[in-house]
């Protein structure tokens, strides 16, 4: 698990940011919000890191947290599609669960995914919110939590190693219940790095 304040996250990723080039943030309340990030395309390391410099930039949380990193096969894609590397991050930080997703689709799109696209295309960056404290939305747009995090080994696995004990707002079972909860097999889920956060 990697943690931070934003004065060593922003030295340990070597950020060149200056007052003017911050997006402005209009909440005034700090949320601790978990997000999803993974990658199938080019360097799938290097583009994991590069889209938490960028939210590191853009949003300038007070502490980050991250689950360890793990690799999964592709499900329902082309032949010859990468396996996906995917992991959690959770940030502290004063923007709304509606900013947050704004940044992370102007990141995505930085980053090359374009916003229309085909189901299960390989992707250089996906970025989805998890959970906004005790914040709940059922707005299609953001759903928050989201709906199929439960399902999922390969988002359980990496919250599991930051946030056992996390109940989501709706749900009766914490993270480390809904992973011992799941009937897929463990194994397809496979753990490459705890310290992928590391710069080199």
């Amino acid at each position: 698990m990697f943690t931070g304040t934003p004065e060593n996250v922003r030295s340990f990723w070597s950020l060149q940011t200056t007052v003017n080039n911050r997006q402005p943030l209009s909440s005034t309340v700090n949320f601790l919000i978990g997000i999803a990030i993974g990658t199938n395309l080019g360097d799938r390391l290097a583009n994991l890191q590069r889209g938490v410099s960028r939210l590191v930039e853009r949003v300038q949380p007070t502490t980050i947290i991250a689950g360890a990193l793990y690799e999964t096969d592709p499900v329902d894609c082309a032949p010859g599609t990468q396996a996906f590397l995917n992991s959690v991050i959770e940030i502290e930080a004063a923007c709304t669960p509606q900013e947050l997703q704004a940044h992370l689709q102007a990141i995505e799109l930085a980053m090359g995914r374009p916003a229309i696209r085909e189901k299960n295309s390989p992707r250089s960056l996906d970025l989805d919110v998890l959970y906004a404290g005790d914040f709940v939305s059922d707005d299609p747009l953001l759903i928050v939590p989201h709906p199929r995090l439960h399902l999922r080994r390969f988002v359980l696995q990496p919250l599991a190693d930051i946030r056992p004990d996390l109940t989501l707002p709706g749900h009766e079972l914490s993270i480390a219940q809904h992973l011992v909860a799941l009937q897929d097999d463990p194994t397809e889920v496979r753990l490459v790095t705890k310290d992928w956060m590391k710069n080199g």
